[in-house]
């Protein structure tokens, strides 16, 4: 957020405004978030490839009632009372404790585990670019909206400076007509010009208040009047790339859609690693206490119902073991995700291709409209100094009544149009040179001569 001295109108010159921007914009922050959402993505990847280790302990309280028969687990499931079939029922209850010690590794699926890795990186460098490419593209939007407020504001002061001389020409003109010096018809048209200067002002301010209001919103900023600097935009940038015709080795925008190619290579392949079977390892301890003693049955029924004794370790077991499975249909699905992750992968390069190509355009483009623009640049100023000696000599004319309003206002409208085009000729040589920047890739290419 700018200071209280930016809204006094001190003024915001280039870097300032890119280095607010890239701090303000809230897309860049975003994107920002999301890579450091893809790296803890990398980090949970590796992590996931460590074994299961869980750790359990209960205390029950219940009967022990068993008997002889089958039972298959439909729906919720039964009860597990461990005990010795007996004549009848009985309501002898006592407490049980079982603790549990479980290790599940899938310690081999054919590289699965390693691909997902992979995978989770290229996200992270996909968001990594998308960020580096997002801050350039914004550092072009920032600077094109900054010289389009700054002709706008070039614009504003000429069309002043118009309307001053128009002004000052009708205040000579009042003069006259009032001592009869000169026809009252020119005074009217000399009104009728102040009038004409004043709308067009307006308009033009109305534009200027048009490009502050889009620099605003990508600076992130509250709303609030710009002053742009106009030191430099009078001057030629004191390097010009004219013989700089190839891309950047690493365009932003170019490295964002390959790495969009990578992601999508990586992705694909890890699809194809889960049609695989997966290698497990397991291992687990378990103790339990119980409360009815190893001799319990229906002629001795010997159990405590005591807390003390059902917490109690009492029988303890281990087991290792070493499996494989594989979901034999779970290939016919992969394939086609596979398939159609490929087939994305193959659109992505198609867009790269298209990318590049207009890059490539734009770049051409960019040496011709600055070639050009630099020759405007020098041609203006000797326009500017052509019609300000006709207008004045117009001037100089009409107030010995050598000539009529008429060629003074002509003049006065050819001096306008030289200045306007001399302010769009300065403007229009850093426009190109930000269009070069743009297509190359190197932002630097701009900002070093600012």
């Amino acid at each position: 957020m700018f200071s209280t001295t930016i809204k006094a109108q001190t003024p915001l010159t280039l870097k300032q405004a890119i280095k607010t921007a890239l701090d303000n914009y809230g897309i860049i922050k975003a994107k920002q978030a999301y890579v450091k959402a893809s790296t803890a993505s990398v980090v949970q990847a590796k992590l996931d490839y460590l074994p299961n280790f869980n750790l359990s302990a209960q205390a029950d309280y219940g009967t022990a009632n068993g008997i002889n028969g089958p039972a298959y687990g439909f729906g919720p499931a039964g009860i597990s009372s461990g005990g010795i079939p007996l004549a009848s029922q009985n309501w002898n209850a006592a407490f049980g404790s079982l603790y549990l010690a479980n290790i599940n590794w899938d310690f081999y699926a054919f590289g699965r585990s390693k691909q997902k890795i992979l995978t989770a990186g290229a996200k992270q460098d996909l968001d990594a670019s998308d960020v580096s490419q997002e801050i350039f593209q914004h550092e072009v939007r920032v600077a094109a909206a900054y010289l389009n407020l700054l002709a706008a504001h070039r614009l504003t002061a000429s069309y002043h400076k118009n309307l001053d001389r128009a002004d000052t020409l009708r205040q000579v003109i009042v003069r006259k007509a009032k001592k009869d010096l000169i026809a009252g018809v020119d005074s009217s048209q000399a009104n009728a010009e102040v009038s004409n200067s004043k709308s067009i002002l307006l308009n033009a301010m109305t534009y200027e208040d048009d490009q502050n209001s889009a620099l605003v919103k990508l600076l992130g900023t509250e709303p609030q009047k710009i002053e742009p600097d106009t030191v430099f935009i009078a001057n030629l940038p004191k390097t010009l790339p004219l013989t700089y015709d190839s891309l950047a080795a690493n365009h932003p925008v170019l490295s964002f859609y390959k790495n969009r190619i990578l992601y999508s290579n990586d992705q694909a392949k890890y699809y194809k690693t889960l049609a695989l079977p997966t290698f497990t390892l397991g291992a687990a301890m378990q103790t339990r206490g119980s409360g009815f003693n190893y001799t319990y049955s229906a002629a001795h029924p010997n159990y405590d119902s005591g807390l003390s004794s059902g917490l109690s370790p009492d029988r303890t077991n281990y087991v290792v073991a070493l499996g494989v499975t594989w979901n034999i249909t779970q290939p016919l699905r992969t394939k086609q995700q596979v398939k159609s992750q490929r087939f994305i992968s193959e659109g992505l390069k198609d867009e790269l291709a298209l990318t590049k190509q207009q890059l490539i355009t734009q770049n051409n483009f960019a040496d011709t409209k600055l070639k050009n623009a630099i020759a405007d640049y020098y041609e203006t100023p000797q326009q500017v100094k052509a019609a300000n000696d006709t207008y004045h000599q117009k001037l100089v004319l009409y107030n010995h009544g050598l000539t009529d309003l008429v060629n003074v206002t002509q003049a006065l409208y050819a001096l306008v149009r030289a200045e306007t085009d001399r302010d769009i000729a300065y403007n229009n040589v850093w426009q190109a040179l930000l269009l070069k920047a743009a297509a190359t890739g190197d932002f630097n290419i701009f900002s070093s001569n600012l």
